[in-house]
């Protein structure tokens, strides 16, 4: 298990299609030995996650009893951060609301001794960190298939983002793995 720094990292893993969809998978996406041992290395390095609160609600309901390894270890038993407007009913284990803006909080739990904070799912919750430059590795997904429609992770906003590719790996369906960190100024 990763030692706990003081320079604890972002890190944004999404599942997406070649043209970009980073909804739920469904028939787009195939899960594989080496997608599932990729997912292990990341997770690995995490001991908080930053959940939206639509992924909370529909994982609440699905994590707490499922079986699948190696996530559903892992996320039942980390510290989940729920971005939400609102107050909500928090009865998943180790679940806290972020409270505050959320550039500040994640910059706030950044700064606390720890290992990687992740960001598994919640576009938009990505999507503002990405605008705020605090994340600082995405690790990605990407599947052999065009989805079509669904949303997607990066918006047709107009903002350039220079990423530096860190590391790819090909998984035999065709799906690729990509790391990159994020180039700072």
């Amino acid at each position: 298990m990763p030692a706990e720094t003081d320079e604890r990292r972002v890190v944004l893993y999404e599942l997406l299609s070649l043209d970009g969809v980073a909804e739920e998978p469904g028939d787009w996406s195939s899960i594989s030995p080496e997608l599932i041992a990729n997912l292990g290395r990341i997770i690995a390095t995490q001991d908080d996650v930053i959940l939206g609160h639509a992924t909370y609600d529909y994982w609440s309901d699905y994590w707490p009893s499922a079986t699948i390894e190696p996530f559903a270890a892992f996320i039942n038993g980390v510290r989940k951060h729920v971005v939400a407007r609102e107050s909500i009913a928090l009865d998943w284990a180790n679940s806290t609301r972020a409270t505050g803006p959320l550039g500040d909080y994640v910059a706030a739990l950044k700064r606390q001794t720890g290992r990687d904070i992740g960001i598994h799912g919640s576009i938009a919750v990505a999507q503002a960190l990405l605008r705020a430059g605090l994340v600082d590795e995405l690790r990605l997904v990407v599947a052999p298939a065009l989805a079509g429609t669904g949303r997607r992770l990066f918006p047709d906003d107009g903002t350039l983002n220079r990423l530096a590719l860190t590391s790819v790996d090909r998984c035999p369906d065709g799906t690729v793995l990509l790391a990159y960190g994020a180039e700072r100024p």
